[in-house]
């Protein structure tokens, strides 16, 4: 099993390495198929997956990520609200096949996945994006690795007894600083392609800091829906991870935290 999830592991960072590096169509290509994927495991956990709610989410998240190439509308949050429309439209003129529950969960999870998994492209596609870009995997691979190591060698004080019993207050400082101490790395081992000093650094390294934190939240928020509907993993998509939502769930939060501090940093 550990081996199977660490050749997997090796493999998505050499993916990753490919398609951000790359970026434009390509990086934008990828980001819509894994929220597709990601968004058709959340919609099977309320049997939505097949149905017009949940078709109407993938061809809402199609239609969005088309408006970040194309730009045809002038505010995309008419795609929201005309997703939104339609779903009200399903659930009164289709009562009761479809319980309220359901329609929320299709509508949460075009937010939830699609767009919030875009902000990886839209970092990318910023002003120096393709430096500040890998911050987001500093600060969520790289913090969720820090976390486990120093969990296991200091953790005393249970961060969420009841939902993740392992996750210890010592181990999310651990992360916290690790993913700080990646990035410093990081920004001193490219300043010279990159042509960054040190009040560029600085600011990474804090948007790091505090990406790490929250994408605490993002893992922990992935879990309980788990628990809620007493399921192990997402999906069987990656060998030795799970799913997309299991592999991504802390990206998902952190990816737009770290676009718009960085927005608000360096634009």
């Amino acid at each position: 099993m550990f081996t199977t999830r660490l050749i997997s592991g090796i493999i998505l960072v050499a993916l990753a390495l490919v398609f951000i590096c790359t970026g434009g169509n390509v990086l934008l290509a990828t980001m819509l198929i894994l929220s597709l994927i990601g968004m058709f495991e959340l919609y099977r956990i309320f049997k939505v997956e097949k149905s017009l709610p949940g078709i109407l989410g993938y061809l809402a998240c199609i239609t969005y990520y088309m408006d970040l190439k194309f730009k045809f509308c002038q505010d995309n949050m008419v795609i929201f609200l005309g997703f939104l429309i339609l779903l009200l439209a399903v659930f009164v003129f289709g009562y009761p096949k479809y319980h309220s529950h359901q329609i929320m969960a299709s509508f949460f999870g075009l937010f939830y996945v699609g767009v919030m998994l875009s902000f990886l492209y839209q970092t990318r596609m910023l002003p120096g994006g393709e430096f500040i870009v890998w911050a987001i995997f500093l600060c969520s691979w790289g913090s969720d690795t820090s976390a486990y190591c120093v969990g296991v060698l200091f953790g005393k004080h249970k961060m969420s007894p009841l939902l993740s019993p392992k996750k210890s207050i010592e181990g999310a400082v651990g992360g916290v600083l690790g993913a700080m101490l990646l990035t410093a790395i990081y920004c001193v081992a490219i300043s010279a392609a990159f042509h960054i000093d040190d009040f560029v650094i600085l600011p990474l390294v804090i948007i790091s800091g505090v990406g790490a934190l929250i994408s605490m939240v993002g893992d922990l928020a992935a879990s309980a829906i788990k628990r809620n509907f007493e399921i192990k993993d997402y999906g069987k998509l990656i060998p030795g991870h799970g799913g997309v939502l299991d592999r991504f769930d802390s990206m998902i939060i952190t990816a737009p935290i770290i676009f718009f501090l960085a927005y608000y940093f360096y634009v």
